[in-house]
């Protein structure tokens, strides 16, 4: 037995290692009791299974031109009711449909790898700079300072516009826009928490600083922040999208919804559907993604009210 098993037997319920383990699963819990979280969470899951597994499914290539079947329009459109391009063909004659289930893999792989940067970096630097103060503090909140006064469209150009945006350059970029306030969150929560009793015996019991960072305060405070960022999923997805929208995104002919839209714009008045619809399977996703994130948000605030 470690010196620091005893401490975590003895402190409150809220830090108990089980109590910080099973906090996510409360928050879920109570999240999805909710209609709100139901109605995303359905909506999520079909938008995803069509989007994993229908352009396999269709056999169509996404990228493959076919100008016989240029600028089609959707089903409900045509006389002719084929289902060959449910949605319409583009000015090429790529399918529609497919191109924009492609577009939402993208568009999410983007978003949740970019918070999970955010998250990364925002949460450690935010625990860091709250545990240790002093110098640690001041170089730690100056360097978030600055990185806050350079607007993400400025470090995006920088970064991109020098070279051939890549999925990692586009993951790295939105990551570094948006790290400053997860770590202001987690060094104002972790000053808190530092002074509390249960911190105090574990640095009596002989405990390293590392060891209780990462038993003690990272299983309490990190689910909380995790279940908020659900809606910066949403937010990194039209950052994503205004990107590939101004050329700075994934280059064609790989589809996202930005350059999609884009290449559509050019024909909205005798085929709208080119932008309408990668626009629409962006909303749609955007929907279901805020309905979970804001019924995740409240059942976290309705627990730690309750603690």
């Amino acid at each position: 037995m470690s010196a620091i098993d005893p401490i975590l037997a003895a402190v409150p319920l809220a830090v108990d290692r089980r109590a910080s383990r099973s906090l996510g699963r409360r928050i879920l819990d109570r999240a999805g009791r909710s209609t709100e979280f139901r109605i995303g969470l359905a909506l999520f899951l079909i938008l995803a299974l069509a989007a994993a597994i229908y352009p396999e499914l269709s056999g169509i290539d996404p990228t493959k031109m076919d100008v016989k079947a240029r600028l089609l329009p959707p089903l409900f459109l045509s006389d002719k009711w084929s289902w060959a391009h449910p949605l319409g063909t583009d000015q090429i004659g790529r399918d529609m449909l497919v191109r924009s289930l492609v577009g939402l893999r993208y568009s999410f792989l983007i978003g949740v790898a970019s918070v999970a940067v955010t998250l990364l970096i925002g949460c450690a630097l935010g625990t860091i700079a709250g545990y240790f103060g002093g110098r640690t503090d001041t170089i730690v909140m100056r360097i978030t300072d600055a990185q806050l006064s350079i607007p993400m469209i400025i470090l995006a150009i920088a970064v991109l516009g020098v070279s051939r945006p890549t999925i990692p350059a586009i993951i790295l970029v939105l990551g570094l826009s948006n790290w400053p306030v997860y770590a202001r969150v987690m060094r104002s929560v972790v000053m808190a928490e530092r002074g509390r009793e249960y911190v105090r015996a574990a640095q009596v019991s002989g405990a390293g600083h590392g060891r209780i960072i990462l038993t003690l305060l990272v299983p309490l405070l990190v689910p909380p922040v995790l279940f908020t960022s659900v809606l910066d999923v949403a937010r990194m997805m039209i950052f994503e999208s205004t990107l590939g929208f101004l050329g700075l995104g994934v280059q064609p002919p790989t589809p996202t919804f930005g350059n999609i839209i884009a290449d559509g714009r050019k024909y909205l008045l005798n085929a709208w559907w080119i932008a309408t619809m990668p626009g629409v399977f962006l909303g749609l996703t955007l929907v279901s993604i805020n309905l979970m994130g804001a019924a995740l948000e409240r059942a976290r605030n309705s627990i730690h009210g309750g603690i």
